[in-house]
């Protein structure tokens, strides 16, 4: 932190050489002395409260009179408010001192605004910072068809709970101090009684049934699943509830012992394992505002066929089912619905930040509702489109000003924040001595004379930023002019102010750099076990056995084996494969559930032929495709080779800078994102060239990685080269790293079409000195002119995008350089080469926490429609891609919007354009100067601009499925809820393919489906076009999974020559030994643990899955003791090389086994009546499985016993005499 440029980066040349003589000891030493002064550096920096500075505010006289209540009224004023001139940054400070003696309701105009507003109150309020609450708004309107998210309901239930009964002393539900709300929450009314509704607590060691239980989560509208994933969903399973609160950052599971609730454990979706010490107690809060009770149901079940358009909902909810939407008929449903204003504390405080902002907020809200209202009736009228819309009006926003008029009356103390002017001579008026300070937006020298400024007045001056790294570099940049006077102190606060009165001066990060950092939030996210994939069956999907072929499934079945008291049930898979004969019925196979991982879902053509049993068909085709994959497995295993004997560069480990950098990312990393750094940072401390892919939807933080890295690598001293596909791409990923750098000595260059010949020189020149540490560029930086003085490190980013050639260019230039490559829709060439193993590979699948699925709507073109959704977004300070994919007449679309759209401003981009003139176009957008963009497809790579999350896409008929999944994929990168609109022309017919594109793209709205939309494009293009002719012929034929894997075993053949090929052994003894329907009663989830069990492969492998299961599911009975018993005789034969040990009547068959002389001596002594057929290498064995005179049929574990001694004695060997 403190280390100055020269300890961080090496500049004269000489270093390297005293580097070599230096003695490792030293160099660690000196390593560990570098992080005891960052760390000293970084305590001093402990996260600080505000409130101190609370009692030099009270010397200014206006700021005690208002936090003391001692000030004159207006006597009878027709509006008995009070309008206080305060500039924002002392509003908060405000706010947490008059909360001393009354409770406030602090009202801002945006959902985000009231996020700052309660970061900055927790920094000034000195009290529990549970006492600030916020009262989220839903971010749908009242009449949409859509349901706001189920985290923000469960929120605005805990508020509501603590207003109407709040319990002091209680953490859940203690009384809140400060409400903070945005204007929306105001005026939306609620139904009656939500604050009366009882909460479902479940704490431990209290008594409460569980069918109670389940009932009242029901109640609550969480649904019922097998396997719980995402918010507001349980699950039950014998003593044991699965429940994933919304408001919980984790799912937990809630073991009972009778109708007491025994323990609270915290656990993994992605796993479904529990971690962690267990939790006291957890609150289910509801899903949605209205409890689906019996009363409700009974309503709902008597309005069907009475609400046009709504019997679907209707019907759901009658039978207690949550559907989406379903907010749009609660006036129908509840016989009141109230205003917010009901529940607030009485002789609270209500404070309107900037009334005139706040009114014209509300104003915009309801504009903008209406709007919506009149287009899906347009919608409605004219045919297209889901129906009427349901709306009452006793739903619809309330009028902003009536409400505030109603909460004077109702003596409640209302306050006009205001930064304009005040008279304060008149009663009712007070204005602080307060003003915003001057904006420096990261100029140095203006800064350090602004500061200076305010120490020569005599004012104490603090600086504050959220995160460590920022404020230590604020404090440093500062020190550096000579300035040390003045505090720092790590708070929240967003804006400044300068009290002349209180002699106090406080400076946040956004007044001295023009932005804010995050804070670093706790950050947990736990290392990932092995997920779960569900390979959910269908009867009539399409399966491959590697032994058998393609086939199609039917069912899973419980048969009975054997007959009078040996008899037992196995579970099977039952897979129908070609009939044999001409008009034949299909032929049935039967697999027993312990050989499920020869099984895998086929993904391919759309019909595949199916094969027949024991035909000669399958093997022929496994057989090519073999042979091709042998080759392809070669030229894959050189490259690797030769990668693996170059040595490259070994990078040291973190320094503190590195630290500082990650300190200031602005968002939550997530817990793939973590893994995935910490991977990459392991490939590079080693010698061997790091080839990585990262596989991310898009906007799940893969740029972040990429910054991360480079910055490892020019700490030391190398040169980084980022290669992107597109011109906007540089400019985007320029001023991404430029952002990121800022204050560290870092210099970064772009190089494309933008950039003047002068310039491009230059960073040539740079490249060659090493003067320029990181470029940017397109493939223009393949150019074999370009030098690099020292290059270190090569990100791809959009890998997806770059032609072979490219690639190898890349690889040929530098075998020795380590290469990280990023990409989204993962289309198979480039995942081949991953999932074989030649390259390492991360996925990034969990979405950033707050991330929405985008709204996608495809429907026919209607000009009421694309004004409505422009409208809507602008209404939001967002902005808009309309995306028109017609050169020839953009500009009369743009035209168009403008017409229909007066109050927007509208830009057009597409790649014809010149290189200024395009260049500007993007800057503008970027810096919010135009609102709707126009464009061409050119922005289908990767353009990352949160502020647009409205995308409208005009002919969408016309486009491939990912590009269409990729142009989805440029909003919804914020908090808001984005919108996809894809329109086509209602006038023209569309074809069969265009159809199913749509349709897809309509139902992958799941984040991170990319994959999914990448899988679904194999199937729908067929594989052709993606692999070349000669791979794709052969994954029609063996399906995609079992083709990856079978290039996977190739490689590993020509990596480990002496390997053999794992056999694949199967056992049917007379033994019981299926999972109870009663331990996991889901097909699903049980086909899951067979699978599981059939892939372990030694000892470790079952313990862990006993862990599992019983972490799960409670303690596996007792027929799972012989379940993995035969797990343990499967891997023991396997180690033989047997392939199957079969019980036929009164013997056991043994194949494929030639066994010494001196063993099969052995053998035909110990067993009596044994039988050796050389020819076809099998024994047939007697057994006494079935019992004889005077003793019962063995027992399952018995028989176990039984046949692992036989499989020792096949193994015996004689030992040498001495």
């Amino acid at each position: 932190m403190v280390a100055d440029r020269e300890t961080s980066r090496p500049a004269e040349p000489s270093h390297d050489a005293e580097a070599a003589g230096k003695t490792h000891a030293e160099a660690v030493r000196a390593s560990r002395e570098r992080k005891a002064r960052a760390e000293t550096t970084m305590n001093q920096l402990v996260e600080g409260s505000l409130s101190g500075l609370l009692e030099s505010l009270d010397r200014d006289p206006s700021f005690h009179a208002l936090a003391t209540d001692d000030f004159d009224r207006p006597e009878g004023a027709a509006d008995p408010s009070i309008v206080v001139g305060a500039p924002e940054g002392v509003r908060p400070a405000l706010a947490a001192a008059v909360a001393r003696r009354s409770p406030v309701a602090y009202l801002v105009a945006s959902g985000r605004e009231a996020e700052e507003t309660v970061n900055a109150l927790r920094s000034w309020y000195d009290g529990d910072p549970n006492d600030i609450a916020q009262l989220e708004a839903w971010e749908t309107l009242p009449h949409e068809r859509l349901s706001p998210r189920a985290d923000t309901v469960a929120s605005r239930m805990a508020v509501f709970r603590r207003l109407c009964h709040p319990e002091p002393g209680d953490a859940m539900f203690g009384p809140i101090r400060i409400l903070v709300m945005p204007v929306r929450s105001l005026i939306q009314p609620v139904v009656a009684g939500l604050g009366d509704v009882e909460p479902l607590v479940f704490t431990v060691g209290e008594e409460l049934p569980l069918d109670e239980a389940a009932a009242r989560l029901v109640e609550n509208s969480y649904t019922r699943v097998d396997l719980v994933m995402d918010r507001g969903e349980f699950a039950v399973r014998g003593g044991l509830l699965d429940v994933f609160p919304p408001t919980a950052p984790h799912p937990v599971r809630i073991e009972f012992f009778g109708d007491e609730v025994d323990s609270i454990r915290e656990f993994h979706a992605s796993d479904q394992r529990t971690y962690g010490d267990g939790l006291k107690s957890i609150w289910a809060t509801p899903c949605r505002e209205v409890q689906l009770t019996e009363a409700i149901r009974e309503r709902a079940r008597s309005l069907i066929g009475r609400i046009p358009n709504a019997e679907d909902m209707l019907e759901s909810i009658a039978n207690a089912i949550p559907v989406e939407g379903m907010e749009s008929l609660l006036p129908a449903l509840v016989d009141d619905m109230e205003s917010i204003t009901g529940m607030l504390p009485n002789h609270a405080v209500v404070m309107l930040s900037d009334p005139e902002k706040l009114r014209r907020a509300a104003d915009d809200l309801m504009k903008t509702a209406n709007e919506f209202l009149a287009a899906s009736w347009h919608v409605a009228a004219s045919g297209h489109g889901a129906g009427a819309p349901i709306s009452f009006d006793q739903a619809s926003f309330l009028d902003f000003d009536e409400t505030i008029t109603s909460l004077t009356y109702r003596d409640f103390d209302v306050w006009r924040l205001t930064n304009f002017g005040v008279d304060d001579s008149l009663p009712g008026r007070v204005k602080l001595a307060a003003h915003a300070p001057a904006e420096y937006r990261g100029d140095e020298t203006r800064a350090a004379a602004g500061i200076e400024g305010l120490l020569d007045a005599g004012l104490d001056v603090t600086i504050t930023a959220a995160a460590h790294g920022t404020l230590a570099r604020l404090k440093r940049a500062i020190n550096e002019t000579g300035i040390t006077r003045f505090e720092t102190i790590r708070a929240q606060a967003i804006d400044g102010f300068v009290d002349t009165a209180a002699g106090v001066a406080l400076l946040t990060e956004r007044d001295l750099t023009g932005r804010t950092s995050a804070a670093a939030q706790a950050k947990t996210p736990k290392r990932r076990r092995k997920a779960i994939d569900l390979m959910e069956l269908k009867t009539g999907d399409y399966v491959v056995h590697e032994q058998h072929g393609i086939g199609r499934f039917v069912e899973m079945r419980q048969r009975a084996v054997g007959a009078g008291d040996a008899k037992t049930t196995r579970e099977y898979l039952v897979i129908e494969y070609a009939p044999s004969k001409r008009g034949a019925p299909p032929d049935k196979l039967f697999i027993p559930t312990d050989q499920l991982d020869q099984v895998s879902k086929y993904i391919g053509a759309e019909a595949p032929k199916l094969n027949k049993l024991g035909g000669s068909d399958w093997a022929a085709t496994k057989a090519k495709a073999r042979k091709h994959v042998h080759e392809i497995a070669e030229d894959l295993v050189k490259l690797y080779s030769a990668r693996q004997r170059t040595p490259g560069f070994a990078f040291s480990p973190d320094t503190p800078w590195q630290k500082e950098l990650e300190d200031a990312f602005p968002y939550q990393e997530t817990a793939d994102q973590l893994t995935t750094i910490d991977e990459v940072k392991a490939d590079m401390e080693k010698p061997i060239p790091m080839d990585r892919l990262i596989c991310g939807d898009v906007g799940f933080g893969k740029t972040e990685i990429a910054v991360r890295a480079a910055f490892k690598a020019v700490q030391d001293s190398k040169q980084v080269a980022v290669l992107v596909p597109t011109t906007l791409l540089v400019q985007q990923h320029y001023e991404t790293f430029s952002e990121r750098y800022e204050g560290f000595p870092v210099t970064v260059r772009a190089m494309s079409r933008f950039q003047t010949t002068k310039e491009i020189n230059d960073t040539i020149k740079g490249l060659q000195d090493g003067t320029v540490d990181v470029v940017i560029g397109t493939h223009k930086l393949l150019n074999p002119k370009i030098q690099f003085k020292d290059l270190g490190l090569v990100i791809i980013d959009e890998e997806q995008r770059f032609g072979v050639e490219h690639k190898e260019t890349l690889k040929a230039l530098r075998t020795n350089v380590d290469v990280l490559s990023l990409s989204a829709t993962p289309i198979p060439r480039t995942l081949e080469m991953a999932v074989t193993g030649i390259r390492e590979m991360s996925t990034l699948a969990t979405p950033p926490e707050d991330r929405l699925p985008v709204l996608t709507y495809v429907g026919a073109y209607e000009d009421a429609q694309v004004t409505a959704a422009i409208r809507r977004e602008l209404l939001r300070g967002g902005q808009v891609f309309y995306v028109h994919n017609r050169v020839a007449d953009i500009a009369r679309m743009a035209a168009r919007i403008q017409e229909l759209v007066p109050e927007a401003k509208v830009g057009t981009a597409h790649g014809k354009m010149g290189e200024k003139q395009l260049d500007q176009i993007i800057r503008d957008f970027w810096h919010r100067d135009i609102n709707v963009l126009v464009c061409t497809t050119i922005i289908e790579t990767g353009l990352d601009i949160s502020n647009a999350n409205t995308l409208i896409v005009d002919h969408a008929d016309r486009f491939g499925l990912s590009q269409l999944h990729q142009l989805r994929g440029r909003v919804g990168r914020g908090r808001e809820r984005a919108y996809a609109y894809f329109l086509y022309d209602p006038s023209k017919p569309m074809t069969q393919q265009s159809h199913d594109r749509l349709a897809t793209i309509a139902q992958n709205t799941a984040l991170g489906s990319g994959f999914d939309v990448a899988m679904k494009d194999l199937e729908l293009r067929g594989t052709g076009n993606l692999l070349g002719d000669e791979q794709s012929g052969h994954i029609e034929g063996v399906g995609f999974d079992l083709y990856v894997r079978m290039v996977s075993e190739a490689v590993e053949a020509y990596k480990e020559p002496e390997r053999t090929e794992p056999v694949a052994v199967s056992i049917d003894l007379p033994i019981e030994a299926s999972i109870p329907v009663d331990y996991i009663d889901s097909d699903k989830l049980r086909l899951e643990a067979y699978r599981k069990l059939a892939a372990a492969r030694n000892e470790q492998d079952l313990e862990e899955l006993r862990e599992e299961l019983t972490d799960r599911y409670g303690n596996p009975p007792i027929e799972f003791a012989t379940l993995f018993a035969v797990a343990r005789l499967r891997n023991k034969a396997r180690a033989l090389g047997l392939t199957e040990i079969i019980a036929q009547g009164n013997r056991v068959r043994v194949a494929r086994i030639e066994p010494p002389e001196s063993v099969q001596m052995r053998i035909a002594r110990i067993y009596r009546g044994v039988q050796y057929r050389p020819v076809t290498k099998t024994y047939l064995i007697p057994t006494p499985f079935a019992g004889s005179f005077g003793s019962e049929p063995m027992g399952s574990d018995e028989v176990v016993a039984w046949t692992d001694q036989l499989l020792d004695d096949l193994a015996w060997k004689p030992q040498p005499r001495r």
